[in-house]
């Protein structure tokens, strides 16, 4: 019997090396990044950082009125928070339904290029016109309510999603579909067994994700008109009523947590 070949010491191991012209792309995005951030030094304003702590006391004040909430309508922002969860809902639900064609659509690996690349365009842009904007656009067809908040968080989400589906899908074993396929299954078939049984908890991760953002975006929403407790919430900041404001943001931060940790929850069961 041969004898073992002796392991090396660490000592002897040296790490591998990369060529200059190998670390140049490195060095060039980084090189990028601090030059934006040297750029941008100025238009943000960041030479206002040292006002934290100059004008500390204003802050100090402000956040002594906030630690006062009056609980006098605490009925009233329950009621309202629950239905900012509910626009949150529907307007997830309906992004989730245009969401999964779209994202298919926008799939290199499904979808042809001809369709792929007019798709990524279209989902780009519902992406890029934020929430408000596209709120402002549906109060002026159906008015003031929740109905046209749940129809700006569908759009914006729908953006999202379909991206993100798109993504999930690009990335799936290729050996189920072929499989399929090899069984003589048409195209739909192929999708519907081969692509969906892999995406689908990912799929599920990423709306419930979603959901929990559009349940505070919804928030937002409340200051164009489009109802919830964001509405309740701008009133009472004009108003410079920061008791009520106060009592308001502690429901927003229950709600928003228990959303969260049911989300968790369900995410850890599908992933």
């Amino acid at each position: 019997m041969s004898p073992v070949d002796p392991v090396p010491p660490a000592a002897h191991l040296t790490p591998p090396t990369r060529s200059f012209a190998q670390r140049a792309p490195d060095f060039l995005v980084w090189g990028a990044v601090i030059a934006l951030l040297i750029l941008a030094f100025g238009p943000v304003e960041m030479r206002n950082f040292s006002r934290l702590f100059t004008n500390a006391e204003n802050m100090r004040v402000y956040g002594r009125q906030l630690l006062q909430p009056e609980w006098g309508n605490l009925g009233i922002y329950i009621q309202q928070m629950w239905l900012t969860i509910q626009i949150a809902i529907w307007g997830t639900f309906l992004a989730i339904i245009v969401a999964i064609p779209f994202g298919l659509a926008c799939s290199r690996n499904i979808a042809p290029a001809w369709l792929q690349q007019p798709m990524r365009l279209l989902m780009n842009l519902l992406r890029s016109i934020p929430d408000l904007v596209i709120g402002t656009i549906f109060l002026v067809a159906v008015g003031l309510g929740p109905f046209a908040g749940v129809m700006a968080l569908a759009i914006a989400t729908t953006g999202v999603l379909a991206k993100l589906f798109s993504e999930a899908v690009e990335s799936i074993d290729k050996g189920p579909v072929e499989g399929v396929r090899a069984t003589g299954a048409s195209r739909l078939q192929e999708i519907v067994w081969g692509v969906i049984p892999q995406v689908a908890p990912l799929w599920t991760s990423y709306a419930l994700y979603r959901f929990e953002s559009n349940s505070r975006s919804a928030t937002v929403l409340g200051l164009i008109g489009a109802g919830g407790i964001g509405q309740v919430l701008f009133e009472s900041l004009n108003a410079f009523n920061y008791g009520e404001l106060s009592a308001i943001v502690v429901v927003i931060v229950v709600a928003v947590s228990l959303i969260d940790l049911l989300s968790q929850a369900m995410r850890s069961r599908l992933l």
